[in-house]
């Protein structure tokens, strides 16, 4: 329980940072840690799916931040500045593998179910939904509104992540000729 109040004190910093600060550059990247603050959380409650989830929708928006507000607002030169970049990245990766680390360790042995919602759903299958393929009815019946909400944030990040990435401006008649 610490560490769920240590990882909400974290984003609560990292929120106040991102209101506070002066350039709006830096001001997108303390939100992007507020969230990654969040899907940290949420992998500490042993919710992956709401975390994987929280990650695209993150990552989809940092993109779309940095993208509006590069272009508005550059307050630093790139030059010179290996020094703290080098050591950003080597913590990032530091922090990436020792949760990763911690990921696997709490993974549990195969076969041993971690809850007894499975065996619920599992049982109540051919009693209630009198469905063949458990897999399918537990997505359709019992969780089907979690599935589209999911289905839903996927596509559309899928979307943005398009829209995003394709060439500005579209090919006039007299281009399309030429090619």
């Amino acid at each position: 329980m610490i560490e769920i109040n240590l990882l909400l004190i974290f984003i609560i910093i990292a929120a106040i940072a991102a209101v506070k600060m002066k350039d709006l550059l830096g001001s997108v990247v303390a939100v992007g840690v507020a969230g990654f603050g969040l899907v940290v959380s949420f992998l500490s409650l042993k919710a992956p799916d709401l975390a994987i989830t929280q990650l695209v929708v993150e990552i989809l928006c940092l993109i779309i931040l940095i993208r509006a507000t590069i272009k508005v607002d550059l307050p630093f030169s790139t030059s010179g500045r290996w020094l703290v970049n080098t050591t950003a990245a080597i913590a990032f990766l530091v922090m990436f593998l020792i949760y990763g680390y911690k990921a696997i360790l709490n993974l549990p042995y195969f076969g041993n179910p971690t809850m007894t919602t499975s065996v619920f759903y599992f049982n109540k299958t051919m009693e209630s939904v009198h469905a063949t393929n458990v897999v399918s009815a537990i997505n359709l019946n019992f969780r089907a509104y979690d599935t589209l909400g999911e289905a839903t944030v996927l596509f559309a990040a899928a979307v943005g992540i398009m829209v995003i990435m394709r060439k500005k401006g579209r090919l006039t008649n007299e281009n399309k000729n030429d090619e």
